[in-house]
Order: structure tokens, then C-alpha cells, then sequence
């Protein structure tokens, strides 16, 4: 009984239409175009026709909730099925019947009171071929993840808008600085080349907050790119030419909470559209609420709608219309950009019910589609919870199929932090706990691993900017299981500007990317040159150059991998900061050895033998015997059974 307010009028309704929705012989002409204020947006901008998701339009006007009486006109199959009316009069939901058989075309709704009418075009285009199977990201991939407002400026003429309200403000920490999707287009070529083959940019829609708005996570449109950045087209544009060069799009999106500028907010269409409570509360960010046996409602209740931030409002997925307005905006963007993939935000603050029948809904319409979900957690039963498939105790299947892999991540930063003696779970011995922790994951081959992201401290600062750790970081997330994922500069050992400032202080600007920069690391020369980090100190000529040098060659090579992007794993443990291991397939073997140590360490070659010698048979290896192989960084024979490595360096060898 829940939601009969969401449900009778629509049944009353879908009577009443049963006349109208059948009238072509109806003179259009005769009837008016709907003025700005009687029809001020329909959402989807516009939809498809041979499509498997329902279409709910929603409608909002100066008292449109009068004007009930819908149809639709112009071409076949198609008509409304239903309208519903909000708590508010300026809102009507319009379900739409599209057949299978339906064309093409310019449609016009026709919106009635009985007394006056007026009319409003609506698009339903023809479908890209394919577009239904289209593939993802996956374990082949490198994601390269991008702060557009911090990458690079390629149009000064959009850094401050009319209809925005956070200016350009590039001395600023938490100031806009003006990057944009020009900017990402115009650097396509640089990511092609290191070997990028997906872009993963944090929310470009619209973010109208008065402060702090760089960073896109307060949405305040969800159907249009903020115009600091470009405008739709803009996006579309760059996808295609990223796809052009063999680079997939994944969009950040976010449905637990949108920005509290966002449009509705003024005249919310029902008043639980959003939670809301009698003053400010926090969600308690306790994510083992959602699958905790003992826990108690005030608090479950509290970590699902309680806010996310004083200007991010919480978004209530229990109601149905809010939940089919985030499925077809999903579908929408996929289907109009020609998107590759998503990522979605703090995951585990949402609804979880809704959001995995928005999981399902999605991936009904893209078989294909991977979604990567945000689950912000050290504790890995509760992160294995939340990838779908999970046999979890309660029967919750959240039907998402990648989650990013924040264990593994904390444990190679704590783990490349440290230096001395190693006992216990210290140093790389606990990487290796980590990595063996493995076991409780559903679909290995769909966890995102990475370095660092834009919430995380940054994994140069993290090594304090070693270069052979930065390197050893780069290794690991690129030859293990699971999709690598890096953030935009970690290829040259970005680090922050001043990390007292948070994140405002590790999200630098890429320099090269505004005109007048002293230096240019896009390019060759400007790497060589380079001698200063961000937060001013002194840093050797030519490292950014030679960390970039290591990771173009390690990550191209690692897409003809298929013993990394396919294989098994058999790690081994040593204590004395170091960790081993080999990722293999019945035709190739790659082998990786990280010294993490301030000290040269052989290769205990022998300590292998049950893979490289006869035991490797058993494993399904076609090479029983292994020691000679080529080093995939500097291309020459190594015989590993005769290596030692200098302090914070790492090898990778491989056997075909």
C-alpha cells in the first residue's frame, strides 16, 4: 500500500485516454505550439524507437497538471499509454507505448484541459545498428581517469558562463580553473599513445553549486553538460573522436544525491521526490547497515537518505517515478553519446532494491554495458557484497558486475609507504594478504584496481616521490588481476600541490594544457625538462620522462597480453619486502618480481620451481621449463635465474 498514491490516477487515467490517443484525423495546424511557460522542459530530451526500456516522460509547466487530457500524433506505433499527475500542479508523467513496429519521426504530444490545447514536438529517432550490443571495458583495458576541469583548457571562452554561477578562479585550490571537453580532445593523441584505451572523466553535467562546483558531484541538470565545459554535442563529439583512436568512453554519473541548485528543488514533484527531514542530517556512512542481520531501522534508515553534504541532496529511489527517471537517463546518454560504459558514485548510499532493478534495467537494454559502482571500502566481505552474482546470506543480487577494488588499493599504498625490518603482515607480505584476498570476490576479471583516484591521496605522495616505487605501483596495477585504472598524471609521478589543502590541494592542473604554461608535459621536451614538483621543490631533469617512458611501454605491451588480461595467478611470499608472482595461460607466462626494499635482492629463482619446472605442466603450460625470457620494459633476454634487483625496483619477464 506503500505507493497506491503513485498508482490509481494513472489507472483512472489510461481509461480516459483510451479516445484520445487515437485521433490522427486531428488538424495540428489548428492547434497552438506550447509557450515556455506552458511547457518549460520534457525530459528525455528525446528517445528511440526500437527500444526495450519503458518510456516515462516527464513534464514540467505552469500548471500543466490541468492540461491531462494526452496524446500523441504523427507517424505509428506510438501513443500514450498512461498520465499521472504530482503533488505538484506543474508536473505530468507521460507513459509512452512504442511498438515494435513504430517509426521513426517528429511526434506531437497534444496537451488538453478540455477547453484549450496546445501542442509540443517530440523526437524518436532511428537507433544506431548495434547500438544494443555494444561492448565495454574490460580486463583489456586501461582506464585513464580525468578531472576535466583540471586537465586542460582548450576553449577560454566557456571558462565563465552567463547561466552559471562559480567563476573561473585558477589560484584557487577549490576555484574553477577551466579545463573542458575541448581540452580532453585536443590530448587524445597524448593518452593513445601511453596506451590509454578508456577515459574515465568525472561528471561533466551541469554542476551549478555557487563554490566548489569544479568537481561536477552536485548535479543540478541531468540532461545537459555544464556549459563551462562544452554542450552535448561536445561530448558527443569527443566520444566519437576518442572511438576514432581506439578509446571507449565511461560516464560518471551519480543518482543517490543531485546538487541543491538543481532545478527541481524550487517545485518538487512529489515532496518524497527527495529525503527529506526536519534539519540537516548526515547519512551515518556506515555501509554494513545495508547487509548487517542485527541492524537496527534508525539507522538504516539514517545511511540511506540520510544527505551526502549540506549541498547534495539525497535522491529517493523508493519512489517510482524518481526511479524510472534514472533509468531512461542512464539509457538516454548511452544510446545519444554512444557511451561505452558508467561508473556510479557512492554506490552503497542508495536505495539498494531500486538500484539493482536500475542495474538490471541498464543492462537489459546494453547486454554488454559494464557498470563499475563505487563501493568506498576496506573491509572486503562488504565490498564482495555488492557485486553481482554474490551468494550473499540475505539473497541480494545488486546485479552491478564491476566494483572497484579499494582493499587492494589501501593495501599496495600502505605497503609501498614501507621501509625497514618486515615481519608479520608488513611491507609487501601485506600486499600479499591482500592479493590472496582474491578468494571473495564473485567475477575477478570485473574488479577495478588502481593507484589513486581523485579522492585518494595520490600514490607519488603516498612513495614520496620514488620513482622506482612509482614505477612498482604502475607494475602492480598493471599486471594483476582485474581492470587497471589510473589517475591522470600518475603516468609522470604527479604529486600534490599541497596536500594540507585535501583535494583541492592533490587535483593540479596538468601543465601544458593552459596557454602560457611554463612547461608543456604533453610533450617529449617538456618532461625532459622538467625539474620542479608541483608543491615547488626540486626534482631531477628528465624523471617525469623516464616514469612516463615505463608506463607507455608497460601498458601498450599489456594489450597483447593475454597471460595478464586472461591468466591464472600463483603468488609466492617472501619477508623481506619483496613479492612475486606469475600470470600465465597455457600458451604464455608473465613473470613479476617487485623489490620494495632499500637493499639488492636476487631472485630466488629456485623458491619457483613448482611452476617453472615440471609442476608448471600440471598447470596446463605448455614450457615446463622457465628461466629465459625477455624483459618487457627494456625489450632485452633476461635469464631469471640469475637477477638481482637494485632497492625499489621491479621486473617483468616474459615467456612465450
Amino acid at each position: 500500500m506503500k505507493y497506491i498514491k503513485y498508482f490509481i490516477l494513472p489507472v483512472f487515467l489510461s481509461i480516459i485516454l483510451c479516445a484520445c490517443s487515437r485521433t490522427s484525423s486531428m488538424d495540428l495546424s489548428a492547434i497552438p505550439e506550447a509557450s515556455r511557460e506552458e511547457i518549460s522542459r520534457i525530459e528525455p530530451l528525446n528517445w528511440w524507437v526500437g527500444m526495450k526500456t519503458p518510456l516515462q516522460l516527464l513534464v514540467q509547466g505552469k500548471g500543466i497538471g490541468s492540461f491531462d487530457r494526452v496524446s500523441i500524433e504523427g507517424g505509428k506505433g506510438i501513443k500514450v499509454k498512461a498520465v499521472s499527475k504530482a503533488e505538484s500542479p506543474n508536473y505530468l508523467f507521460i507513459d509512452i507505448e512504442v511498438a515494435a513496429n513504430a517509426e521513426a519521426g517528429e511526434y506531437q504530444l497534444v496537451f488538453s484541459d478540455g477547453t484549450s490545447s496546445f501542442r509540443h514536438s517530440y523526437e524518436f529517432a532511428q537507433r544506431r545498428g548495434g547500438s544494443a550490443e555494444r561492448k565495454s571495458f574490460t580486463t583489456a583495458d586501461l582506464i585513464y581517469l580525468i578531472m576535466p576541469d583540471r586537465f586542460a583548457n582548450g576553449d577560454s571562452s566557456n571558462d565563465n558562463t552567463d547561466c552559471t554561477l562559480d567563476k573561473v578562479a585558477r589560484n584557487e585550490f577549490f576555484g574553477r580553473h577551466g579545463g573542458d571537453i575541448k581540452g580532453i580532445a585536443d590530448h587524445l593523441d597524448y593518452l593513445a599513445e601511453l596506451g590509454v584505451t578508456a577515459i574515465w572523466n568525472t561528471p561533466l553535467l551541469e554542476d551549478n553549486e555557487p563554490e566548489s562546483s569544479y568537481h561536477g558531484y552536485a548535479c543540478t541538470d541531468y540532461y545537459h553538460i555544464d556549459s563551462r565545459f562544452g554542450s552535448n554535442e561536445d561530448y558527443r563529439d569527443l566520444v566519437a573522436s576518442g572511438h576514432e583512436k581506439g578509446i571507449k568512453m565511461i560516464m560518471d554519473i551519480v543518482t543517490n544525491h543531485c546538487g541543491d541548485k538543481h532545478w527541481w528543488m524550487s517545485d518538487l514533484p512529489f515532496a518524497d521526490w527527495v529525503h527529506q527531514w526536519p534539519e540537516y542530517t548526515h547519512s551515518n556512512c556506515a555501509f554494513s547497515m545495508q547487509n548487517d542481520p542485527y541492524a537496527a531501522e534508525i539507522d538504516k534508515e539514517n545511511m540511506i537518505g540520510g544527505w551526502f553534504d549540506t549541498s547534495m541532496v539525497d535522491m529517493n529511489l523508493d519512489n517510482p517515478y524518481v526511479l524510472q527517471y534514472f533509468k531512461q537517463w542512464a539509457v538516454w546518454w548511452i544510446e545519444w553519446a554512444d557511451l561505452d560504459g558508467l561508473r556510479v558514485d557512492t554506490y552503497p548510499y542508495n536505495e539498494k532494491l531500486p538500484m539493482s532493478e536500475w542495474c538490471k534495467a541498464v543492462r537489459e537494454e546494453y547486454p554488454y554495458i559494464n557498470i563499475v559502482g563505487e563501493v568506498w571500502s576496506n573491509n572486503v566481505p562488504q565490498l564482495a557484497y555488492w557485486q553481482g552474482g554474490n551468494p550473499n546470506w540475505d539473497g541480494f543480487d545488486s546485479h552491478l558486475p564491476s566494483i572497484m577494488n579499494f582493499p587492494l588499493q589501501s593495501a599496495m599504498c600502505k605497503a609501498l609507504s614501507y621501509d625497514g625490518e618486515v615481519s608479520w603482515d608488513e611491507g609487501m607480505v601485506g600486499f600479499y594478504d591482500a592479493v590472496a584476498d582474491d578468494q571473495y570476490y564473485h567475477d575477478l576479471s570485473n574488479m577495478m584496481i588502481f593507484t589513486a583516484n581523485h579522492d585518494t591521496d595520490r600514490i607519488a605522495d603516498i612513495v614520496a616521490a620514488n620513482p622506482g616505487r612509482q614505477k612498482i605501483a604502475l607494475t602492480l596495477v598493471g599486471t594483476l588481476n582485474g581492470i587497471p585504472q589510473i589517475f591522470a598524471g600518475d603516468e609522470q609521478m604527479f604529486t600534490s600541490a599541497d596536500r594540507s589543502q585535501g583535494h583541492g590541494g592533490l587535483r593540479v592542473d596538468f601543465p601544458g594544457g593552459w596557454e602560457g604554461d611554463a612547461i608543456d608535459l604533453f610533450t617529449k621536451e617538456g618532461r625532459l625538462a622538467a625539474d620542479r614538483h608541483f608543491d615547488g621543490s626540486a626534482m631531477q631533469a628528465g624523471t617525469r620522462e623516464d616514469v612516463f617512458s615505463f608506463a607507455k611501454k608497460l601498458f601498450n605491451w599489456r594489450k597483447g597480453s593475454e597471460a595478464v588480461q586472461k591468466g591464472g595467478t600463483i603468488h609466492f611470499l617472501r619477508r623481506e619486502n619483496t613479492y612475486a608472482f606469475f600470470r600465465y595461460t597455457e600458451k604464455e607466462t608473465v613473470f613479476v618480481f617487485i623489490n620494495n626494499s632499500d637493499k639488492n635482492v636476487t631472485v630466488p629463482w629456485e623458491d619457483y620451481a613448482e611452476f617453472t619446472k615440471a609442476g608448471a605442466a600440471r598447470r596446463g603450460v605448455s614450457s615446463p621449463e622457465l628461466a629465459l625470457g625477455t624483459d618487457v620494459i627494456s625489450g632485452a633476454s633476461v635469464d631469471c635465474s640469475a637477477v638481482t634487483l637494485k632497492p625499489y625496483s621491479q621486473l617483468i619477464v616474459e615467456f612465450k
